[in-house]
Protein backbone atom coordinates (compact mmCIF):
# COMPACT_ATOMS: atom_id res chain seq x y z
CA UNK A 1 0.00 0.00 0.00
CA UNK A 2 1.30 3.43 -0.84
CA UNK A 3 1.07 6.50 1.31
CA UNK A 4 0.96 10.00 -0.08
CA UNK A 5 4.01 10.91 -2.17
CA UNK A 6 5.74 14.20 -1.54
CA UNK A 7 5.84 16.83 -4.28
CA UNK A 8 9.23 17.46 -5.88
CA UNK A 9 9.86 20.72 -4.09
CA UNK A 10 13.30 22.18 -3.51
CA UNK A 11 14.96 21.38 -0.21
CA UNK A 12 15.25 25.01 0.88
CA UNK A 13 11.65 25.70 -0.03
CA UNK A 14 10.41 22.91 2.17
CA UNK A 15 8.26 24.22 5.02
CA UNK A 16 8.97 23.09 8.56
CA UNK A 17 7.11 19.90 9.37
CA UNK A 18 4.81 20.43 12.31
CA UNK A 19 4.84 17.68 14.87
CA UNK A 20 2.02 15.25 15.56
CA UNK A 21 1.28 15.51 19.30
CA UNK A 22 2.04 12.39 21.27
CA UNK A 23 -0.91 10.01 21.53
CA UNK A 24 -2.94 11.92 18.94
CA UNK A 25 -5.15 9.57 16.94
CA UNK A 26 -4.14 9.38 13.31
CA UNK A 27 -6.91 10.32 10.90
CA UNK A 28 -5.53 8.81 7.72
CA UNK A 29 -7.63 10.24 4.90
CA UNK A 30 -4.89 9.98 2.26
CA UNK A 31 -5.58 6.33 1.47
CA UNK A 32 -5.97 5.09 -2.11
CA UNK A 33 -8.78 3.24 -3.81
CA UNK A 34 -11.76 2.09 -1.77
CA UNK A 35 -10.51 3.80 1.40
CA UNK A 36 -10.49 7.31 0.00
CA UNK A 37 -12.09 9.54 2.60
CA UNK A 38 -12.26 6.81 5.23
CA UNK A 39 -10.80 7.60 8.66
CA UNK A 40 -8.65 4.94 10.28
CA UNK A 41 -7.92 5.57 13.93
CA UNK A 42 -5.11 4.42 16.23
CA UNK A 43 -2.65 6.03 18.60
CA UNK A 44 1.09 5.71 19.07
CA UNK A 45 0.55 4.32 22.57
CA UNK A 46 -1.79 1.64 21.21
CA UNK A 47 0.85 0.55 18.70
CA UNK A 48 3.61 0.54 21.34
CA UNK A 49 1.48 -1.32 23.89
CA UNK A 50 0.54 -3.97 21.33
CA UNK A 51 4.21 -4.52 20.45
CA UNK A 52 5.31 -4.69 24.08
CA UNK A 53 2.57 -7.21 24.87
CA UNK A 54 3.53 -9.29 21.84
CA UNK A 55 7.17 -9.25 22.95
CA UNK A 56 6.20 -10.45 26.41
CA UNK A 57 3.76 -13.17 25.33
CA UNK A 58 4.99 -14.49 21.96
CA UNK A 59 8.77 -14.27 22.14
CA UNK A 60 10.70 -16.90 24.10
CA UNK A 61 13.00 -16.31 27.05
CA UNK A 62 15.85 -17.53 24.88
CA UNK A 63 17.45 -14.53 23.20
CA UNK A 64 16.05 -11.96 25.63
CA UNK A 65 18.33 -9.89 27.86
CA UNK A 66 19.64 -11.35 31.09
CA UNK A 67 17.72 -9.60 33.92
CA UNK A 68 19.48 -6.63 35.51
CA UNK A 69 22.56 -7.08 33.33
CA UNK A 70 21.55 -6.71 29.68
CA UNK A 71 19.28 -4.52 27.56
CA UNK A 72 18.05 -4.66 23.97
CA UNK A 73 16.08 -2.77 21.32
CA UNK A 74 12.73 -3.79 19.83
CA UNK A 75 11.13 -3.17 16.43
CA UNK A 76 8.02 -4.51 14.71
CA UNK A 77 5.63 -4.13 11.79
CA UNK A 78 1.93 -3.84 12.66
CA UNK A 79 -0.88 -4.50 10.18
CA UNK A 80 -3.85 -2.17 10.60
CA UNK A 81 -7.22 -2.67 8.89
CA UNK A 82 -10.91 -1.99 9.56
CA UNK A 83 -12.77 -4.61 11.54
CA UNK A 84 -14.63 -7.16 9.42
CA UNK A 85 -18.08 -5.74 10.17
CA UNK A 86 -17.00 -2.23 9.16
CA UNK A 87 -14.75 -2.98 6.21
CA UNK A 88 -17.51 -2.14 3.76
CA UNK A 89 -18.66 0.98 5.62
CA UNK A 90 -18.27 3.96 3.27
CA UNK A 91 -19.17 6.68 5.79
CA UNK A 92 -16.74 9.51 6.50
CA UNK A 93 -16.74 8.85 10.23
CA UNK A 94 -14.02 6.96 12.10
CA UNK A 95 -14.14 3.19 12.13
CA UNK A 96 -12.86 0.56 14.50
CA UNK A 97 -9.65 -1.10 13.37
CA UNK A 98 -7.83 -4.33 14.15
CA UNK A 99 -4.11 -4.17 14.82
CA UNK A 100 -1.88 -7.21 14.43
CA UNK A 101 1.87 -7.61 14.83
CA UNK A 102 3.07 -9.40 11.69
CA UNK A 103 6.81 -9.22 12.30
CA UNK A 104 9.12 -8.42 15.19
CA UNK A 105 12.83 -8.15 15.82
CA UNK A 106 15.21 -7.47 18.67
CA UNK A 107 18.94 -6.82 18.54
CA UNK A 108 21.76 -4.30 18.81
CA UNK A 109 24.67 -5.87 16.91
CA UNK A 110 26.18 -6.15 13.46
CA UNK A 111 29.20 -8.10 12.23
CA UNK A 112 32.47 -6.69 10.92
CA UNK A 113 33.31 -6.90 7.24
CA UNK A 114 35.92 -9.61 7.83
CA UNK A 115 33.15 -11.95 9.04
CA UNK A 116 30.92 -11.47 5.99
CA UNK A 117 30.33 -14.60 3.88
CA UNK A 118 29.74 -15.02 0.15
CA UNK A 119 27.30 -17.86 0.78
CA UNK A 120 24.61 -15.51 2.11
CA UNK A 121 24.12 -17.58 5.26
CA UNK A 122 25.06 -14.96 7.88
CA UNK A 123 23.13 -11.92 9.11
CA UNK A 124 25.39 -8.91 8.55
CA UNK A 125 23.12 -6.52 10.45
CA UNK A 126 21.16 -7.58 13.52
CA UNK A 127 19.84 -4.22 14.70
CA UNK A 128 16.19 -4.59 15.72
CA UNK A 129 14.86 -2.47 12.84
CA UNK A 130 16.64 -4.63 10.26
CA UNK A 131 15.59 -7.90 11.91
CA UNK A 132 11.95 -6.68 11.94
CA UNK A 133 12.09 -5.74 8.26
CA UNK A 134 13.63 -9.06 7.19
CA UNK A 135 11.00 -10.85 9.30
CA UNK A 136 8.37 -8.77 7.47
CA UNK A 137 9.75 -9.98 4.14
CA UNK A 138 9.31 -13.54 5.38
CA UNK A 139 5.69 -12.72 6.23
CA UNK A 140 5.15 -11.21 2.76
CA UNK A 141 6.56 -14.34 1.12
CA UNK A 142 4.10 -16.47 3.07
CA UNK A 143 1.23 -14.20 2.05
CA UNK A 144 2.26 -14.49 -1.62
CA UNK A 145 2.24 -18.29 -1.21
CA UNK A 146 -1.37 -17.99 0.03
CA UNK A 147 -2.30 -15.70 -2.85
CA UNK A 148 -0.76 -18.03 -5.44
CA UNK A 149 -2.75 -20.91 -3.92
CA UNK A 150 -5.88 -18.73 -4.24
CA UNK A 151 -6.42 -18.60 -0.49
CA UNK A 152 -8.96 -15.95 0.52
CA UNK A 153 -7.12 -14.98 3.68
CA UNK A 154 -4.09 -13.55 1.86
CA UNK A 155 -3.33 -9.84 2.11
CA UNK A 156 -2.83 -9.80 -1.67
CA UNK A 157 -5.28 -9.60 -4.57
CA UNK A 158 -4.60 -10.31 -8.26
CA UNK A 159 -3.08 -7.34 -10.04
CA UNK A 160 -3.82 -6.03 -13.50
CA UNK A 161 -0.80 -7.74 -15.12
CA UNK A 162 0.00 -11.42 -15.42
CA UNK A 163 1.72 -12.85 -12.37
CA UNK A 164 1.52 -9.65 -10.33
CA UNK A 165 -0.27 -9.02 -7.05
CA UNK A 166 -1.37 -5.94 -5.18
CA UNK A 167 -2.04 -5.26 -1.52
CA UNK A 168 -5.66 -5.28 -0.37
CA UNK A 169 -6.85 -1.66 -0.39
CA UNK A 170 -8.03 -1.67 3.24
CA UNK A 171 -4.62 -2.50 4.74
CA UNK A 172 -1.77 -0.37 5.99
CA UNK A 173 1.45 -1.13 7.86
CA UNK A 174 2.94 0.77 10.80
CA UNK A 175 6.59 0.40 11.76
CA UNK A 176 7.44 0.53 15.47
CA UNK A 177 10.85 0.96 17.09
CA UNK A 178 11.52 1.28 20.81
CA UNK A 179 14.33 3.77 20.13
CA UNK A 180 15.20 6.38 17.53
CA UNK A 181 17.07 4.78 14.60
CA UNK A 182 20.85 4.95 14.79
CA UNK A 183 22.53 7.46 12.52
CA UNK A 184 21.10 10.79 11.37
CA UNK A 185 17.81 10.56 13.31
CA UNK A 186 19.78 10.28 16.56
CA UNK A 187 21.61 13.58 16.10
CA UNK A 188 19.33 15.64 18.33
CA UNK A 189 20.06 19.29 19.25
CA UNK A 190 20.44 20.30 22.90
CA UNK A 191 19.52 23.80 23.97
CA UNK A 192 21.30 26.22 26.27
CA UNK A 193 18.90 25.77 29.20
CA UNK A 194 19.48 22.00 29.26
CA UNK A 195 22.18 20.01 30.99
CA UNK A 196 24.61 18.59 28.43
CA UNK A 197 24.26 14.79 28.43
CA UNK A 198 26.73 13.88 25.70
CA UNK A 199 29.60 11.55 26.34
CA UNK A 200 32.92 13.38 26.65
CA UNK A 201 34.98 13.29 23.47
CA UNK A 202 38.57 12.16 23.82
CA UNK A 203 41.25 14.32 22.24
CA UNK A 204 42.45 11.37 20.18
CA UNK A 205 39.01 10.76 18.71
CA UNK A 206 38.33 14.45 18.06
CA UNK A 207 41.63 14.86 16.22
CA UNK A 208 41.29 11.59 14.32
CA UNK A 209 37.63 10.53 13.87
CA UNK A 210 38.69 7.61 11.66
CA UNK A 211 40.18 5.79 14.65
CA UNK A 212 38.08 2.67 15.13
CA UNK A 213 36.05 2.54 18.30
CA UNK A 214 32.90 0.72 19.25
CA UNK A 215 29.39 1.92 18.46
CA UNK A 216 29.97 5.01 20.54
CA UNK A 217 32.67 7.44 21.51
CA UNK A 218 33.14 6.50 25.13
CA UNK A 219 32.81 2.94 26.38
CA UNK A 220 33.58 0.24 23.78
CA UNK A 221 31.59 -2.32 25.72
CA UNK A 222 28.26 -0.50 25.59
CA UNK A 223 26.31 -0.47 22.33
CA UNK A 224 24.88 2.93 21.28
CA UNK A 225 25.90 4.51 24.58
CA UNK A 226 26.41 7.99 23.22
CA UNK A 227 23.32 7.60 21.10
CA UNK A 228 21.37 6.84 24.24
CA UNK A 229 21.37 9.62 26.82
CA UNK A 230 19.79 7.19 29.26
CA UNK A 231 23.34 5.94 29.87
CA UNK A 232 24.79 6.34 33.38
CA UNK A 233 27.37 8.78 31.96
CA UNK A 234 24.65 11.13 30.83
CA UNK A 235 22.73 13.69 32.81
CA UNK A 236 19.00 14.05 33.10
CA UNK A 237 17.38 16.62 30.86
CA UNK A 238 15.19 19.40 32.19
CA UNK A 239 11.81 19.55 30.42
CA UNK A 240 10.06 22.51 31.98
CA UNK A 241 11.16 25.58 29.94
CA UNK A 242 8.79 27.14 27.43
CA UNK A 243 9.41 29.52 24.60
CA UNK A 244 9.08 33.22 25.42
CA UNK A 245 5.60 33.23 23.92
CA UNK A 246 4.51 30.40 26.17
CA UNK A 247 4.04 27.88 23.38
CA UNK A 248 5.33 24.39 23.98
CA UNK A 249 7.02 22.72 21.01
CA UNK A 250 7.96 19.15 20.33
CA UNK A 251 11.31 17.78 21.40
CA UNK A 252 11.17 14.82 23.74
CA UNK A 253 14.06 13.51 25.77
CA UNK A 254 12.30 10.57 27.32
CA UNK A 255 11.64 11.94 30.79
CA UNK A 256 9.06 10.17 32.90
CA UNK A 257 7.67 13.52 33.95
CA UNK A 258 5.23 15.18 31.61
CA UNK A 259 4.95 18.88 31.17
CA UNK A 260 5.73 21.72 28.77
CA UNK A 261 8.35 20.71 26.25
CA UNK A 262 11.43 22.77 25.34
CA UNK A 263 11.54 24.72 22.08
CA UNK A 264 11.78 22.69 18.92
CA UNK A 265 14.82 23.04 16.69
CA UNK A 266 13.78 23.13 13.05
CA UNK A 267 16.19 21.10 10.98
CA UNK A 268 15.28 23.24 7.98
CA UNK A 269 17.05 26.06 9.84
CA UNK A 270 19.95 23.81 10.79
CA UNK A 271 20.92 22.36 7.42
CA UNK A 272 22.46 23.57 4.20
CA UNK A 273 21.82 21.07 1.44
CA UNK A 274 21.22 18.62 4.27
CA UNK A 275 24.89 18.63 5.34
CA UNK A 276 25.37 21.47 7.80
CA UNK A 277 26.40 21.17 11.41
CA UNK A 278 23.75 21.49 14.09
CA UNK A 279 24.62 24.96 15.30
CA UNK A 280 22.99 28.34 15.78
CA UNK A 281 19.73 29.37 17.43
CA UNK A 282 16.13 28.27 17.36
CA UNK A 283 13.39 30.60 16.08
CA UNK A 284 12.61 31.32 19.74
CA UNK A 285 16.16 32.51 20.36
CA UNK A 286 17.37 29.51 22.37
CA UNK A 287 21.01 28.65 21.70
CA UNK A 288 21.88 25.20 20.41
CA UNK A 289 24.89 24.26 22.53
CA UNK A 290 25.43 20.57 21.85
CA UNK A 291 23.94 17.50 20.21
CA UNK A 292 23.25 13.93 21.14
CA UNK A 293 25.99 11.89 19.53
CA UNK A 294 25.63 8.91 17.23
CA UNK A 295 28.30 6.25 17.04
CA UNK A 296 27.55 5.73 13.34
CA UNK A 297 30.44 7.00 11.21
CA UNK A 298 30.26 8.95 7.97
CA UNK A 299 30.78 6.75 4.92
CA UNK A 300 33.81 7.31 2.68
CA UNK A 301 33.04 9.97 0.12
CA UNK A 302 30.83 12.02 2.43
CA UNK A 303 31.92 15.24 4.09
CA UNK A 304 32.87 14.02 7.54
CA UNK A 305 31.97 15.23 11.02
CA UNK A 306 34.10 18.07 12.34
CA UNK A 307 34.71 16.30 15.64
CA UNK A 308 34.74 19.69 17.36
CA UNK A 309 33.34 19.92 20.89
CA UNK A 310 29.76 21.10 21.27
CA UNK A 311 27.02 21.58 18.70
CA UNK A 312 29.40 21.54 15.72
CA UNK A 313 30.52 17.99 16.44
CA UNK A 314 28.24 16.30 13.86
CA UNK A 315 27.07 17.21 10.40
CA UNK A 316 23.47 16.23 9.74
CA UNK A 317 21.87 14.62 6.71
CA UNK A 318 24.89 12.42 5.96
CA UNK A 319 24.97 8.73 5.13
CA UNK A 320 26.53 6.77 8.00
CA UNK A 321 27.79 3.26 8.60
CA UNK A 322 27.38 1.29 11.81
CA UNK A 323 30.69 1.04 13.65
CA UNK A 324 32.37 -2.17 14.66
CA UNK A 325 34.77 -3.14 17.39
CA UNK A 326 38.10 -2.98 15.62
CA UNK A 327 36.55 -4.53 12.50
CA UNK A 328 34.67 -2.01 10.37
CA UNK A 329 31.21 -2.95 9.19
CA UNK A 330 29.54 -2.42 5.81
CA UNK A 331 26.09 -1.97 7.38
CA UNK A 332 24.41 1.38 6.74
CA UNK A 333 22.73 3.09 9.68
CA UNK A 334 19.09 2.35 10.44
CA UNK A 335 18.21 5.98 9.64
CA UNK A 336 19.61 5.50 6.15
CA UNK A 337 17.85 2.17 5.66
CA UNK A 338 14.47 3.54 6.74
CA UNK A 339 14.93 6.47 4.35
CA UNK A 340 15.66 3.99 1.55
CA UNK A 341 12.59 1.88 2.41
CA UNK A 342 10.51 5.07 2.26
CA UNK A 343 11.25 5.26 -1.47
CA UNK A 344 11.92 1.68 -2.57
CA UNK A 345 9.48 -0.06 -0.21
CA UNK A 346 10.11 -2.74 2.42
CA UNK A 347 9.68 -5.75 0.11
CA UNK A 348 13.15 -5.67 -1.47
CA UNK A 349 14.13 -6.52 -5.03
CA UNK A 350 13.15 -10.20 -5.08
CA UNK A 351 9.53 -9.72 -4.02
CA UNK A 352 9.13 -6.81 -6.42
CA UNK A 353 8.96 -9.44 -9.18
CA UNK A 354 5.49 -10.38 -7.91
CA UNK A 355 4.14 -6.95 -6.94
CA UNK A 356 2.50 -4.16 -8.92
CA UNK A 357 3.64 -1.57 -6.40
CA UNK A 358 6.13 -1.44 -3.52
CA UNK A 359 4.95 -2.20 0.01
CA UNK A 360 5.31 1.06 1.91
CA UNK A 361 5.02 1.90 5.57
CA UNK A 362 2.22 4.34 6.33
CA UNK A 363 3.64 5.43 9.68
CA UNK A 364 6.64 5.11 11.98
CA UNK A 365 6.12 5.08 15.76
CA UNK A 366 9.02 5.48 18.18
CA UNK A 367 8.89 4.41 21.83
CA UNK A 368 9.75 6.58 24.81
CA UNK A 369 13.38 7.67 24.42
CA UNK A 370 15.44 10.74 23.48
CA UNK A 371 13.64 12.02 20.40
CA UNK A 372 13.36 14.94 17.99
CA UNK A 373 10.53 15.18 15.50
CA UNK A 374 12.63 17.40 13.24
CA UNK A 375 15.57 14.97 13.25
CA UNK A 376 13.23 12.10 12.35
CA UNK A 377 11.64 14.08 9.51
CA UNK A 378 15.05 15.10 8.22
CA UNK A 379 16.54 11.61 8.39
CA UNK A 380 13.62 9.62 6.98
CA UNK A 381 11.99 12.01 4.50
CA UNK A 382 13.60 15.36 3.78
CA UNK A 383 17.04 14.10 2.75
CA UNK A 384 15.41 12.38 -0.21
CA UNK A 385 12.39 14.54 -0.94
CA UNK A 386 13.82 15.88 -4.20
CA UNK A 387 14.37 12.45 -5.74
CA UNK A 388 12.46 12.36 -9.03
CA UNK A 389 12.15 10.42 -12.29
CA UNK A 390 11.20 7.25 -10.41
CA UNK A 391 9.42 4.34 -12.14
CA UNK A 392 5.64 4.18 -11.92
CA UNK A 393 4.47 3.19 -8.45
CA UNK A 394 7.60 4.45 -6.67
CA UNK A 395 7.80 7.76 -4.83
CA UNK A 396 9.01 9.57 -1.74
CA UNK A 397 6.35 8.75 0.85
CA UNK A 398 4.89 11.21 3.33
CA UNK A 399 5.18 8.67 6.12
CA UNK A 400 3.61 9.73 9.42
CA UNK A 401 6.04 9.92 12.33
CA UNK A 402 4.94 9.88 15.95
CA UNK A 403 6.29 9.06 19.41
CA UNK A 404 4.70 7.01 22.16
CA UNK A 405 4.84 7.80 25.87
CA UNK A 406 5.42 4.13 26.72
CA UNK A 407 8.88 2.89 27.65
CA UNK A 408 10.13 -0.53 26.54
CA UNK A 409 10.70 -2.61 29.67
CA UNK A 410 14.01 -3.99 28.46
CA UNK A 411 15.39 -0.76 27.05
CA UNK A 412 18.64 0.58 28.44
CA UNK A 413 16.85 3.20 30.48
CA UNK A 414 14.26 0.85 31.98
CA UNK A 415 16.86 -1.73 32.96
CA UNK A 416 19.12 0.95 34.41
CA UNK A 417 16.26 2.27 36.53
CA UNK A 418 15.48 -1.18 37.91
CA UNK A 419 19.13 -2.00 38.39
CA UNK A 420 19.65 1.18 40.45
CA UNK A 421 22.75 0.75 42.59
CA UNK A 422 23.22 -2.94 41.88
CA UNK A 423 26.83 -3.90 41.16
CA UNK A 424 27.95 -5.00 37.74
CA UNK A 425 28.12 -3.47 34.30
CA UNK A 426 25.05 -3.03 32.07
CA UNK A 427 25.70 -4.41 28.57
CA UNK A 428 23.69 -4.87 25.37
CA UNK A 429 22.20 -8.29 24.76
CA UNK A 430 24.27 -10.27 22.28
CA UNK A 431 21.35 -12.20 20.80
CA UNK A 432 18.73 -11.16 18.25
CA UNK A 433 15.20 -12.54 17.96
CA UNK A 434 13.17 -12.70 14.76
CA UNK A 435 9.44 -13.45 14.74
CA UNK A 436 7.15 -13.63 11.71
CA UNK A 437 3.43 -14.28 11.43
CA UNK A 438 3.94 -17.53 9.54
CA UNK A 439 2.59 -20.97 10.46
CA UNK A 440 5.89 -22.88 10.40
CA UNK A 441 8.78 -22.02 12.69
CA UNK A 442 7.95 -18.35 13.23
CA UNK A 443 10.85 -17.81 15.67
CA UNK A 444 14.53 -17.43 14.94
CA UNK A 445 17.14 -16.63 17.62
CA UNK A 446 20.62 -15.69 16.44
CA UNK A 447 23.96 -14.52 17.81
CA UNK A 448 26.87 -13.24 15.73
CA UNK A 449 24.73 -13.69 12.61
CA UNK A 450 24.04 -17.42 13.06
CA UNK A 451 21.39 -19.39 14.96
CA UNK A 452 22.23 -19.25 18.64
CA UNK A 453 24.37 -22.20 19.65
CA UNK A 454 26.04 -22.63 16.26
CA UNK A 455 29.61 -23.88 16.61
CA UNK A 456 32.50 -23.09 14.28
CA UNK A 457 32.31 -26.64 12.95
CA UNK A 458 28.61 -26.24 12.26
CA UNK A 459 28.94 -23.12 10.12
CA UNK A 460 28.04 -23.91 6.51
CA UNK A 461 25.43 -26.53 7.34
CA UNK A 462 21.71 -26.02 6.68
CA UNK A 463 21.01 -25.94 10.43
CA UNK A 464 23.41 -23.00 10.78
CA UNK A 465 21.29 -20.66 8.65
CA UNK A 466 18.99 -18.05 10.08
CA UNK A 467 15.51 -18.22 8.52
CA UNK A 468 15.85 -14.57 7.55
CA UNK A 469 19.34 -14.81 6.06
CA UNK A 470 19.71 -13.88 2.39
CA UNK A 471 20.11 -17.49 1.29
CA UNK A 472 17.04 -18.70 3.22
CA UNK A 473 14.79 -15.87 2.00
CA UNK A 474 16.05 -16.63 -1.53
CA UNK A 475 15.20 -20.29 -1.00
CA UNK A 476 11.67 -19.32 0.09
CA UNK A 477 11.39 -17.13 -3.00
CA UNK A 478 12.41 -20.06 -5.20
CA UNK A 479 9.85 -22.31 -3.50
CA UNK A 480 7.16 -19.72 -4.25
CA UNK A 481 8.27 -19.59 -7.87
CA UNK A 482 8.23 -23.38 -8.22
CA UNK A 483 4.69 -23.53 -6.82
CA UNK A 484 3.42 -21.40 -9.72
CA UNK A 485 3.10 -22.74 -13.24
CA UNK A 486 5.55 -21.04 -15.58
CA UNK A 487 2.82 -19.65 -17.82
CA UNK A 488 1.64 -17.59 -14.82
CA UNK A 489 5.04 -16.15 -13.95
CA UNK A 490 5.46 -12.39 -14.19
CA UNK A 491 7.16 -11.11 -17.34
CA UNK A 492 10.29 -10.09 -15.44
CA UNK A 493 10.97 -13.76 -14.64
CA UNK A 494 10.07 -15.11 -18.09
CA UNK A 495 12.35 -12.91 -20.17
CA UNK A 496 15.61 -14.68 -19.31
CA UNK A 497 17.01 -17.71 -17.55
CA UNK A 498 18.08 -16.74 -14.04
CA UNK A 499 20.09 -18.72 -11.52
CA UNK A 500 21.92 -16.71 -8.86
CA UNK A 501 20.60 -14.41 -6.14
CA UNK A 502 22.33 -11.50 -7.88
CA UNK A 503 20.69 -12.32 -11.24
CA UNK A 504 17.22 -12.46 -9.72
CA UNK A 505 17.76 -9.14 -7.92
CA UNK A 506 19.06 -7.40 -11.05
CA UNK A 507 16.13 -8.72 -13.10
CA UNK A 508 13.68 -6.73 -10.95
CA UNK A 509 14.03 -3.84 -13.39
CA UNK A 510 11.65 -1.27 -11.91
CA UNK A 511 13.14 -1.73 -8.45
CA UNK A 512 16.67 -1.39 -9.81
CA UNK A 513 15.70 1.75 -11.76
CA UNK A 514 14.30 3.31 -8.60
CA UNK A 515 17.37 2.32 -6.59
CA UNK A 516 19.65 3.77 -9.27
CA UNK A 517 17.72 7.08 -9.24
CA UNK A 518 17.95 7.25 -5.44
CA UNK A 519 21.70 6.68 -5.48
CA UNK A 520 22.33 9.21 -8.25
CA UNK A 521 20.21 11.94 -6.70
CA UNK A 522 20.63 11.50 -2.93
CA UNK A 523 22.57 8.46 -1.71
CA UNK A 524 25.58 8.35 -4.01
CA UNK A 525 27.96 7.22 -1.25
CA UNK A 526 25.84 4.26 -0.16
CA UNK A 527 28.10 1.30 0.63
CA UNK A 528 27.22 -1.65 -1.61
CA UNK A 529 28.55 -5.13 -1.21
CA UNK A 530 30.60 -6.48 -4.15
CA UNK A 531 28.61 -8.70 -6.57
CA UNK A 532 30.56 -11.80 -5.56
CA UNK A 533 28.74 -11.73 -2.22
CA UNK A 534 25.48 -12.36 -4.12
CA UNK A 535 26.45 -15.19 -6.45
CA UNK A 536 24.97 -18.02 -4.38
CA UNK A 537 22.15 -20.16 -5.75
Amino acid sequence: MRGKSLPNAGFKACPCFSFVPTNTRFMLRELPGDLEGLSTMWTADEIARLCYEHYGSRLPKQGKPEPNREWTLLAAVVKVQPTADQACDRSDGPVQVTKEVVSMGTGTKCIGQSKMRKSGDILNDSHAEVIARRSFQRYLLHQLHLAAALKEDSIFLPGSQRGLWKLRPDLLFVFFSSHTPCGDASIIPMLEFEDQPCCPVSRDWASNPSVETSDNLEAPEDKRKCEDPESPVTKKMRLEPRTPGGTAHRQSFGSQERGPNPPNVSSSNLTAEGLASVTGMTPSGAQVVDVYRTGAKCVPGEAGDSGQPGAAYHRVGLLRVKPGRGDRTRSMSCSDKLARWNILGCQGALLMHFLEEPIYLSAVVIGKCPYSQEAMQRALIRRCQNVSALPEGFGVQEVKIQQSDLLFEQSRRAVQTRKADSPGRLVPCGAAISWSAVPEQPLDVTANGFPQGTTKKGIGRLQARSRISKVELFRSFQKLLSSISEDKWPDSLRAQKLATYQEYKEAASTYQQAWSALRKQAFGSWIRNPPDYHQFK
